[in-house]
């Protein structure tokens, strides 16, 4: 499979955060744009995560340890970890998920 990050239509996760997801059979891949203020509420799942900011300054806190994060920065989520967010800028964003985010499908 080849795709084009261009052709892949956005979708409101939720509100203030648009993303691109690729799926396939052991990942999912979700490049965001997140509006300025939005927030990630509090969750956790079953989901390794990586997430790199690509752009814009993100406040996210893991297990209760908060951290403003820049270009650049990335952290590794393990499975089943409390995590939450709120983009003190409009950011961009890269997750990574294993196995597939089957309910962003």
């Amino acid at each position: 499979m080849t795709l084009n990050l261009s052709t892949i239509p956005s979708k409101e996760i939720m509100p203030g955060l648009h993303g691109k997801l690729v799926h396939s059979e052991h990942m999912s891949m979700a490049f965001w744009d997140v509006e300025k203020g939005a927030q990630v509420p509090e969750h956790a799942h079953m989901n390794e995560q990586i997430m790199h900011v690509i752009e814009g300054e993100f406040q996210f806190t893991l297990e209760g340890n908060t951290k403003v994060y820049v270009p650049g920065d990335i952290v590794v989520i393990a499975p089943h970890k409390k995590h939450s967010g709120i983009a003190l800028t409009p950011c961009k964003l890269l997750d990574v998920f294993s196995p597939t985010r089957e309910e962003y499908r």
